[in-house]
């Protein structure tokens, strides 16, 4: 799916929703989020404008990254804001990610991080490759987010 998607849009599920309402906090899971070009998922502490307001895993790069290690691990210790079932979301910095009425604008690659060390040996360098660590977005356009919503990914114009 990586390699030839060109233009494609790729279809996906919402699986996951999770705030920290301050840093270094444990996550919380949502049933229900909201999204905002103000707040990005409200009740995140990272929430405010810029390029990383919002961070989007694929739980197929979580599983490879957790299969590489042998490890079954919930997504939520990644750390990241939403979860969506397959979405190759590697070099795909200007594509959006549409869910509902909401969307947004990825922005980049979501470096791991060493709180990632913390969590398993090895677990850093498993999320490095093919952007298994995910990707940081913008709000574009907010909306009511809840587990199971179409998830869809838009690849950049001009993209091949």
């Amino acid at each position: 799916m990586h390699a030839n998607r060109g233009q494609r849009r790729v279809r996906s599920r919402l699986l996951g929703i999770a705030i920290k309402p301050q840093r270094l906090q444990p996550m919380q899971l949502l049933d229900v989020g909201e999204l905002s070009v103000e707040a990005g998922l409200a009740g995140d502490s990272r929430g405010q404008p810029g390029p990383r307001q919002v961070t989007v895993l694929s739980q197929a790069a979580w599983r490879a990254a957790c299969d590489e290690l042998e490890v079954s691990l919930p997504w939520s210790e990644r750390r990241a804001n939403l979860l969506v079932e397959d979405l190759p979301l590697d070099q795909s910095i200007g594509g959006q990610i549409r869910i509902g009425d909401a969307v947004l604008e990825i922005t980049g690659e979501t470096d791991p991080c060493s709180r990632m060390v913390a969590v398993h040996p090895g677990l850093r360098q498993a999320l490095s490759p093919d952007w298994r660590g995910g990707v940081c977005c913008r709000v574009l356009r907010g909306g009511t987010l809840a587990l199971g919503m179409e998830a869809e990914l838009v690849p950049p114009a001009g993209s091949r």
